[in-house]
């Protein structure tokens, strides 16, 4: 029965402040450090001081999709990003729309919607994981 013994009060406060600043401090990490749409992800990727800083944005399991020459050729003086567009696909039944929205804003705005023709529709199909 002593794994049961009520902590003192001073003690269960210093537990509960670690664990509100370990929490806080995830929060503060997934807010301030992870790209939320594609103008931060350009910017993850292009201020990278190195491919593995850059790979940190990959989710796990699909870093082989972002090779090193790709970080090489983007990060060329000579290479810049002439439009950054953020794109999000919905499949119905056998019909796949695009949505094109605004990248960089805090709260989405659709700028198009288009549906795809069949080709295309299939490449994403073969792509997606």
């Amino acid at each position: 029965m002593g794994i049961f013994k009520k902590k003192p009060l001073k003690e269960q406060r210093r537990e509960f402040l670690f664990m509100i600043l370990i929490l806080g401090l995830a929060a503060y990490y997934i807010l301030f450090f992870t790209p939320k749409n594609s103008l931060e992800l350009y910017q993850a990727i292009s201020f990278a001081d190195d491919y593995e800083e850059a790979q940190k944005v990959m989710l796990e399991g699909y870093e082989d999709n972002f090779k090193e020459e790709d970080f090489e050729f983007m990060n060329r003086p000579e290479h810049s990003a002439g439009r950054i567009s953020q794109f999000t696909l919905f499949e119905y039944n056998e019909k796949t729309y695009m949505v094109m929205t605004t990248p960089g804003t805090e709260k989405l705005k659709v700028l198009a919607i288009e549906e795809l023709p069949a080709e295309i529709r299939e490449y994403f199909l073969e792509v997606a994981p």
